[in-house]
């Protein structure tokens, strides 16, 4: 996709960004010159994308989560991220409108992309979530979603799902829509824990 040695972003794809992003042009720019010094083949490998990730959680485990959030971003499954898979990530991942997002987040479910969700899909990523989660924050949890499993289970619940039934798309979106509980157990959501860990490293 053009000239990877170029340290300038082709217009097509500033444009593009710059139309499906809240990021300007200085913002990606900017970005793009950070992206190539860390990955000068202009490409991040999935063991890259897990170290960055592991650098904002370490009191915690986050590989399997970063697996899964990588996934759902590769969306061409060439097992990297060029800038573009990157920066959409980044924009989605941190304020996305919200249909974006949960858009997302179902891709982030349907672990094997057959455009549903099944049972055991909720909890591979509850679990992944929970390693994110220190053991003494798990502590303070409600008693009804202490565990990955109680947590899957009450998901399934709200969306009013038999044992081996699945999820489509649609119904994801509008269940969470409708029910701010739902959101709230399907995804791990720390901002402040992360910008305040950022602040630390700066002192």
């Amino acid at each position: 996709m053009g000239n990877t040695k170029s340290s300038a972003l082709s217009k097509e794809l500033l444009e593009d960004l710059k139309s499906n992003t809240k990021y300007s042009e200085v913002e990606l720019c900017t970005w793009y010159q950070s992206f190539l010094k860390e990955c000068p083949g202009g490409k991040i490998s999935k063991e890259q994308f897990e170290n960055i990730y592991a650098s904002f959680f370490p009191d915690a485990n986050p590989t399997a989560y970063a697996r899964h959030v990588f996934r759902s971003f590769d969306s061409n499954a060439d097992g990297t991220l060029d800038f573009k898979e990157y920066i959409v990530a980044l924009h989605l991942t941190s304020g996305g409108k919200t249909l974006q997002k949960l858009e997302w987040a179902f891709g982030l479910y349907d672990v094997d992309g057959n455009g549903t969700i099944s049972k055991n899909e909720v909890l591979e990523i509850v679990r992944a979530i929970f390693n994110m989660i220190p053991v003494d924050d798990q502590k303070n949890l409600q008693e009804d979603e202490n565990t990955p499993e109680k947590r899957a289970e009450k998901i399934w619940e709200f969306f009013g799902k038999k044992e081996n039934d699945k999820i489509l798309e649609g119904e994801f979106i509008q269940g969470v829509m409708d029910n701010k509980d739902i959101l709230r157990l399907i995804q791990y959501d720390e901002p402040q824990k992360i910008k305040d860990k950022l602040k630390e490293k700066k002192q």
